[in-house]
């Protein structure tokens, strides 16, 4: 994430979250010659078997006049590599925007064939429902043996500063990368660097910009459920800040001070808030209570930060203006996330609660680490309570979160618990997996032909419900519908015929999302001579692949922690019956669990399974034994239940 400060006065912290890389200009729009050993190319003996390698990359940074130059350019050296001639240039809108787009392709015998085609404007969907917006285009004339080659500028407003990050690692080896960036003259830098390649010179200062030339960088390659991929590859993080203290734990110190005198000018309406608190909760109200009811009223506000993008013309029609305080909020009854959170501190404050406010490091892109010095990443804010003992963490400004509960990426993280006196460093809570649950419940038959058909229902619970809510917060409800059918696809390890019959409540806060299914699994029995076969598992597709690879890279990580639990009752045809059930399955790991059990009575089988896993971070070392676990799981799962059929 990349915090922005606009100048000459800091004035605001904006969160942005660019896929792209942050850097700017080089006035040159010169091609770099072309090797005629590059052309011959057929292969990378530190990249053996790569479909394509970078060449050369170049990204020139600006921050002084607010534009980045970016050079790429990649050989091909297989059928498959010829993917990498559609370029995607992610951008976030409103934020700058990308022009000067030049490309071409260089054919094996060293003719060129330069770029005329139509760059669009569109939204690429990546894996998990990852949305962003991009340039994209196709090179001409791509074949195995070719060089592809591209250069284009960002920019962005000349009185905003971003922090930014040179993201070495790519998808793609590369060969050699110059990096360089001329710093803002308003704000003191200060950079940081990790996983550089082995022999490779620290960046430094020279000729009025900071420089980077680094050679054979591996390709970075992806695993299941790893840690965030900026946290593992090789990068160099920038930071602008007022503050040049070189002592963390000083710096900190300061920090706090400042942040907390900020929040407590925010919320520092007492009375405005007493007179709030009065029309939402009665004396009567047992404390807890209070804390619902004023967290419920909260949430009522307009969020404008959950808001799809609106046009400058919309902006201007709505006159929306600038909230100051927590009074202006709650006037007004719109704000963003940050300041609905503070107005929650306020409240709580003034109905004699015991509350403080937090800024936390969301877990999502980056691991924190306070020895950076880096203030911009305590990039949200939660509310800590004490009630009866008990610490209690609320963030009503992300909308569709429950009482009681954080969004997965604020979970389990370091935080500043903000104080006058600078502040201490806390760590939120991590709920356990019985709090985020997505239970199937599946009332089917059995037909002659082997096919199951009936009702599904799916519970969503805690922060599975929260996600999904978030992720289809801006969509139609024919989107949504989709969504969730295609989930239910990736439960079970067959074809199958689904639709969503109700409609799930997707605008509350509610702890659980409940949507209801027509289902159907053609074939899923079986024949072998005059007998039925099963499979145990109905909804084990989720498991069936997870862990294959014998090799592990990177520590294991999970967002959070989960249960998914199954009941499955399965009516048999007249006739038929059940010659042997599987044995049951009790793997209990403590922090992982995978239990199986069937039962067959009078015509009907019920079937019982549950996955949970307790776990959010785990050393590699530690693969083999969870490799292990869910070997066990797809073995218990493929077990098969042997079925008569009827005469």
């Amino acid at each position: 994430m990349s915090a922005l400060r606009r100048i000459p006065a800091v004035l605001l912290l904006l969160v942005l979250g660019m896929a792209i890389g942050y850097r700017p200009a080089r006035a040159g729009d010169e091609w770099q010659p072309i090797d005629p050993a590059e052309l011959k190319m057929t292969s990378e003996p530190l990249a053996p078997g790569a479909p394509a390698i970078y060449l050369y990359r170049q990204v020139d940074r600006d921050d002084a006049n607010g534009h980045e130059y970016t050079y790429a350019r990649i050989k091909i050296l297989t059928e498959e590599g010829r993917k990498y001639a559609d370029i995607e240039l992610p951008y976030v809108k409103g934020a700058g925007s990308i022009h000067s787009i030049k490309a071409r392709t260089i054919r094996p015998d060293g003719s060129v064939s330069n770029f005329a085609g139509q760059v669009y404007d569109k939204t690429v969907v990546k894996a998990k429902g990852l949305k962003y917006l991009a340039k994209t285009f196709t090179l001409p004339d791509v074949q195995s043996g070719s060089i592809i080659e591209y250069h284009y500028m960002y920019d962005w407003e000349q009185d905003l500063v971003y922090d930014s990050h040179w993201i070495l690692s790519e998808e793609l080896f590369t060969k050699r990368a110059k990096f360089s960036l001329k710093t803002s003259t308003y704000f003191p830098v200060r950079w940081s660097w990790f996983n550089l390649p082995p022999g490779t010179a620290a960046p430094k200062e020279e000729s009025g910009a900071v420089r980077l030339n680094v050679q054979n960088i591996p390709a970075f390659e992806t695993e299941d459920y790893m840690p965030p991929e900026n946290t593992l590859k090789a990068r160099v993080d920038f930071v602008y800040t007022q503050n040049s203290e070189a002592n963390a734990d000083k710096f900190w110190k300061s920090e706090g001070k400042r942040l907390n005198d900020k929040v407590e000018s925010f919320t520092g309406k007492r009375k405005a808030m007493e007179q709030a608190v009065a029309q939402i909760v009665s004396p009567n109200d047992a404390p807890e209570e209070k804390l619902q009811k004023i967290y419920a009223r909260v949430q009522q506000v307009r969020n404008l930060g959950f808001e799809a993008g609106k046009t400058e013309q919309e902006q201007k029609r709505e006159k929306l203006k600038d909230t100051n305080n927590v009074e202006d909020v709650w006037k007004r009854g719109y704000a963003y996330g940050r300041e609905i959170t503070w107005l929650y501190l306020a409240l709580v404050r003034a109905a004699g609660f015991e509350a403080y406010p937090v800024l936390v490091s969301r877990r999502s892109d980056y691991f924190f680490d306070p020895h950076l010095m880096n203030s911009f990443e305590l990039n949200d804010n939660v509310v800590l309570v004490k009630l009866n003992g008990k610490e209690i963490y609320c963030d009503p400004g992300t909308m569709f979160t429950p009482f009681g509960l954080l969004p997965w990426p604020e979970t389990g993280v370091a935080g500043l618990r903000l104080d006058k006196d600078g502040g201490s460093w806390i760590k939120t809570m991590l709920p356990e997996s019985s709090a985020s649950r997505i239970e199937r419940k599946a009332e089917l038959r059995l037909t002659d032909t082997g096919d199951l058909e009936g009702k599904l229902t799916i519970t969503f619970t805690g922060l599975e419900a929260l996600w999904r809510r978030i992720e289809e917060h801006n969509d139609d409800e024919a989107a949504r519908k989709k969504f969730l059918e295609e989930q239910v696809k990736e439960y079970v390890p067959a074809g199958i015929e689904v639709e969503l019959k109700n409609k799930p409540d997707w605008a509350s806060s509610a702890q659980t999302l409940v949507a209801e299914y027509d289902l159907k699994v053609p074939g899923w029995v079986s024949g072998a001579g005059r007998r039925g076969l099963m499979p145990a598992g109905l909804f084990s597709g989720t498991e069936k692949h997870v862990f294959e690879h014998a090799n592990r890279e990177y520590p294991i990580y999970f967002e959070f922690p989960f249960e998914k639990a199954d009941d499955v009752t399965i009516e048999l045809p007249l006739g038929w019956k059940v010659s042997s059930l599987p044995a049951p399955q009790n793997q209990d790991g403590k922090a992982v669990v995978y239990t199986l059990k069937e039962e067959y009575n009078n015509g009907t089988l019920h079937l019982t399974r549950k996955v949970k896993m307790d776990l959010l971070m785990l050393d590699r070392k530690f693969y083999g034994a969870l490799q292990n676990f869910f070997r066990m799981v797809r073995t218990g799962d493929e077990q098969q239940i042997v079925l008569q059929p009827g005469t």
